[in-house]
């Protein structure tokens, strides 16, 4: 079932995100609307419209949030190879995505503030960005 789950949401995913799509939608949205003298724009023509993109719209929070999730799994292992194949990397980071949102971001503050007190090496992004600005 998840193998082909994926390979429909794949394929789904990459062709909504075609410039053909986009302009299949639009030529439909198009032909709605001068259509609607052709009903007077009747209750019914409205949901017509109303009923298509509302459906549309609730598959593809679906298949997008399982793109979204794929990638960021993917992109996680990515990383964690590098930690793991790098000797100066510490092995402590690999999986701290299964952390929640306070210990990431103390351990985020903890890197910021031990990158500042490194040798030679900027500390945060408004040292990095006050660097940049003295090279002009």
């Amino acid at each position: 079932m998840d193998n082909i789950f994926t390979a429909i949401s794949t394929r789904i995913a990459t062709a909504a995100g075609q410039p053909l799509t986009f302009v299949l939608a639009l030529v439909t949205i198009l032909a709605w609307g001068v259509s609607g003298p052709i009903f007077g724009y009747s209750d019914t023509w409205q949901l017509v419209i109303n009923t298509a993109t509302t459906i549309v719209t609730f598959l593809m929070v679906f298949l997008i949030q399982n793109s979204q999730n794929r990638d960021g799994a993917a992109m996680q292992a990515k990383l964690d190879e590098l930690i793991r194949a790098l000797d100066a990397a510490r092995g402590e980071f690999i999986g701290i995505e299964h952390l929640t949102d306070r210990q990431i971001e103390q351990i985020r503050a903890a890197l910021e503030q031990e990158a500042g007190h490194e040798p030679g090496k900027i500390g945060t992004v408004d040292d990095s960005v006050e660097t940049l600005l003295k090279r002009r």
